[in-house]
């Protein structure tokens, strides 16, 4: 790949990031451009991948935008840290693996963080383990702490991951994060008890990116 090119663009509405995703993409595709991490906040929006049911959205007409990523149904917004990836795939592309390689620089960077995550088989992102059922037989199922969903067209990647720092986890409420139902949500500030901003995880996020996308 050609140098990683680091943007650190702060609070982008999500229409807006959408479009330069697209614009970077399209340079990228033209080798007019070089491969870019987009690294942002999103305010508060429902984003729908293609495989989104009907009954994962809100139900009460809470808007939604629909794109052109894998996955299903997720929010964005405050204190979650958001990674763009827009790189051209070695050949042959192997999708799998690309997201392999992010979901393990997140698990790098939770790892930093004193929190011991890992991956679910059948389920990307990075997810914290169940708890062993206390003594009223009851405990917290699997929780994810960093989603993926992406796009690969002409071989470059768009859209990317979503590290939940400290953000408002009751948004996840209103939907069925990621069409999972039996699965929950959690955050750094959440497992940690102590509150993990976006800018304490951006330098890890961006170094451990940056590595896991040489090759």
């Amino acid at each position: 790949m050609t140098e990683l090119e680091v943007v650190r663009a702060g609070t982008v509405p999500y229409e807006e990031a959408w479009e330069r995703q697209r614009a970077l993409h399209a340079a990228r595709v033209a080798g007019e451009g070089p491969d870019t991490l987009l690294l942002l906040e999103h305010p508060s929006v429902y984003t729908a991948g293609k495989r989104t049911a009907a009954h994962e959205r809100p139900q009460d007409g809470t808007p939604v935008v629909d794109v052109d990523r894998g996955g299903k149904i997720t929010w964005h917004g405050p204190g979650q840290l958001v990674g763009y990836p827009i790189v051209a795939l070695p050949d042959p592309v192997d999708v799998v693996a690309y997201v392999r390689r992010l979901e393990g620089a997140l698990i790098e960077v939770c790892a930093g963080f004193g929190v011991e995550a890992g991956r679910v088989e059948g389920r990307s992102g990075v997810w914290l383990p169940a708890d062993e059922p206390g003594p009223d037989g009851l405990g917290r199922p699997e929780r994810k702490v960093a989603a993926i969903g992406i796009r690969v067209a002409r071989g470059v990647t768009m859209h990317g991951f979503a590290l939940n720092c400290d953000p408002d986890l009751a948004a996840f409420g209103a939907i069925v994060p990621c069409g999972i139902p039996d699965a929950g949500v959690t955050s750094l500030s959440a497992e940690l008890g102590r509150d993990v901003p976006v800018a304490e995880a951006v330098d890890p996020v961006d170094k451990a990116v940056r590595a896991a996308l040489t090759w």
